[in-house]
């Protein structure tokens, strides 16, 4: 029996994959709680999607394809809070938008090059393939990510819950906004080959969702996120190794496994008190 407990931890290329999911995780679970209290869930999603014509033009033109991805993504990430900014249109509406069409474009060019090169691990992520480059790449985007986070919480807390009393408290508010979106063009870059473009949305909202829906200050929150994400990410690598299944979509389904169970928490304390409430 412990023989088998044991096994996943005796092969390397599990041993790396344990490795890019615990260094991922905390990035991504730090991000998502001012993404979630900032109302910027489906940003994540929209830039997750978006550096693909990045990717495909970095492959085309012999670059590296994370320096294309991040291009991508900060094209998308300032075009979407600029065109938020300055116009009419809602941001939900600027993102699908912009989203849809990066997207699109970055289709359209990779189904006109003659090319042999699947992008499914870009996809879908390849976890149980990473090389000791990607391994060094997610580290060197996650230490001053999660660094910066850490460093100006506070500051980034009242810009993404109420922006004007940050302004008038003098902090630089567009330096703080257009910050968060170069981190979390890095972020994902960083997530991509472990989790794939597809099912980085997984990690940069879930992880804050659960925080939220569990703890009452957001100091806690930051913490409470980075253990939930590093648990599941540590969780699906290892229970995907025994079901033979997917390490990323694994991943996935425990972090919406745990937000049910925490927001059937939630409700049930929410029932127990209006219960004890006095008429």
């Amino acid at each position: 029996m412990s023989e088998q407990i044991l096994l996943p931890f005796q092969f390397a290329f599990m041993q790396k994959a344990f490795l890019i999911a615990a260094i991922v995780s905390v990035p991504t679970a730090l991000l998502s709680c001012f993404l979630v209290l900032k109302g910027w869930a489906l940003m994540g999603d929209a830039v997750s999607h978006a550096v693909l014509p990045g990717i495909v033009l970095a492959y085309i033109l012999g670059f590296p394809l994370i320096l294309g991805a991040f291009a991508a993504g900060m094209v998308t990430a300032l075009a979407t809070g600029y065109l938020a900014e300055n116009s009419r249109v809602k941001q939900d509406t600027v993102m699908g938008v912009v989203f849809s069409g990066m997207f699109g474009l970055g289709i359209v060019i990779y189904t006109s090059i003659s090319s042999d090169v699947h992008l499914d691990h870009i996809l879908f992520g390849n976890m149980l393939g990473v090389g000791a480059g990607d391994i060094w790449t997610s580290l060197l985007i996650a230490i001053p990510v999660s660094g910066a986070l850490l460093l100006k919480w506070k500051d980034l807390m009242l810009h993404a819950f109420d922006p004007a009393q940050a302004r008038a408290s003098g902090l630089p508010v567009n330096l703080l906004h257009y910050g968060l979106l170069t981190i979390l063009s890095l972020t994902i870059v960083a997530t991509m080959s472990a989790t794939g473009l597809i099912l980085a949305v997984g990690l940069l909202i879930a992880p804050g969702a659960i925080a939220f829906l569990l703890t009452r200050s957001f100091g806690r929150m930051l913490a409470v996120s980075v253990v939930v994400c590093m648990g599941a990410m540590l969780a699906g690598v290892y229970a995907s190794f025994h079901i033979d299944s997917a390490p990323a979509p694994t991943v996935v389904l425990i972090l919406t496994a745990i937000f049910l169970m925490a927001f059937i928490r939630r409700l049930n304390h929410q029932r127990r008190v209006s219960a004890a409430a006095p008429d």
